[in-house]
């Protein structure tokens, strides 16, 4: 397929990653770059790299304002009220913030303590999205959680009494000898609880955890089917609307720093192993810079704080593009693939007829969108936009 490009990139709207990673004790199932606390947090000298991670990355900036920040982890609420507070007090001196961002920080039930959630939102925290994963003791034990179900539910609770304009609760299913009545009175007792937003997923395997080396025994390939039916079914009675493939709202209150990175926009990413995307329409590149993953390593100042910058190359670009905008149900604009990836339409048109013939999307004039069918076979969606 040609790839020569047809128009000049544009730039997307821009998000900011900010990554503490320590938290109390890894989980088993647990991929992400995390680290167990062992000689304590050194708070204030991470900052001080945060900060003057984030003053290198300035360039990327490039006029935009920012639309959406997320604090992630590792578990960000091991951090003190001033230590956020220091982090968005520098990020506010060094970047424009939209009038409306959304400030999204993680945190876990075992951590959440009523004065601390208060000093985050005077910081300027506006939605938290909280790790619940089960609300069954037995099951909370299985993936090394730290919390109880009297925890979880007091921390969602906490949630709904703050100035916030959201909160998320985290979810899983397919948990260890989980059936389908367990899964589902998970998710039953999450909707008591009335969060404006659901992140709900099943639990996989990743490789280089605890879990990989020491599998659990899982559901079988029928419950999970099941659950996904049952707990689609519950969600829609409660007015939850799925808007991506594990994460439900209430109407308006998507997670706007997630949608960012499914539409394919930009996002700098500070802190360890965090990663970003920038567009150069100047060069008509895109690139991917990421951080030096390991704490110790990134707080050498000797080392600087960029691991690797990688760039997409233009016969990748349809893949990325793809691979993020049909983890969303909403319909993609068909003028975003050449204004974000500058490759002509023409160079997709053979991928995304075999994709509306097999029913994996619905092809209007102005849009394309992923069918029922296809969020179900994703990969298989996916796998055409690869040469």
């Amino acid at each position: 397929m040609s790839l020569a490009s047809t128009t000049q990139l544009q730039l997307p709207p821009l998000a900011l990653y900010i990554h503490i990673p320590w938290c109390i004790q890894k989980c088993p199932y647990c991929d992400f770059n995390s680290h167990a606390v062992k000689q304590g947090i050194p708070e204030q000298e991470y900052i001080s790299h945060l900060l003057a991670d984030l003053r290198q990355d300035l360039g990327y900036v490039q006029g935009r304002a920012i639309s959406s920040i997320f604090i992630g982890g590792g578990t960000p609420s091991t951090f003190s009220g001033e230590g956020i507070q220091a982090i968005l007090d520098g990020v506010r001196k060094e970047l424009q913030l939209t009038d409306d961002c959304e400030i999204t920080m993680e945190a876990n039930p075992g951590t959440v303590e009523a004065a601390r959630f208060a000093a985050y939102v005077a910081a300027g925290v506006t939605r938290f999205s909280i790790g619940v994963q089960s609300f069954q003791t037995e099951q909370l034990k299985a993936l090394g959680r730290i919390h109880d179900c009297d925890e979880a539910i007091k921390a969602a609770q906490l949630a709904a009494t703050l100035p916030l304009q959201s909160f998320n609760l985290d979810l899983m299913h397919g948990l260890p000898d989980q059936d389908v009545a367990g899964a589902l009175a998970d998710l039953q007792q999450a909707i008591d609880l009335k969060p404006p937003h659901l992140s709900w997923y099943q639990l996989t395997i990743e490789p280089n955890t605890a879990f990989a080396s020491r599998p659990p025994v899982l559901p079988e390939d029928e419950a999970l089917w099941d659950i996904q039916e049952q707990g689609h079914m519950l969600l829609q009675q409660h007015g939850y609307t799925q808007y991506e493939i594990s994460a439900y709202s209430q109407p308006g209150l998507q997670c706007r720093h997630n949608l960012n990175y499914w539409r394919y926009g930009d996002y700098l990413g500070i802190g360890c192993g965090a990663h970003g995307k920038i567009t150069v329409p100047e060069t008509g590149k895109i690139i991917r810079p990421v951080k030096i993953k390991h704490p110790k390593g990134y707080m050498d100042i000797s080392k600087g704080y960029l691991d690797e910058s990688t760039e997409v190359a233009p016969e990748d670009r349809a893949f990325e593009f793809f691979m993020n905008r049909f983890r969303l149900l909403e319909a993609c604009p068909k003028q975003d693939f050449s204004a974000y990836t500058g490759l002509p339409v023409t160079s997709v048109e053979d991928a995304l007829a075999k994709a509306e013939q097999l029913g994996l999307i619905n092809n209007t004039e102005l849009h394309w969108q992923i069918s029922p069918k296809g969020a179900r076979y994703l990969n298989d969606l996916l796998s055409l936009f690869i040469d």
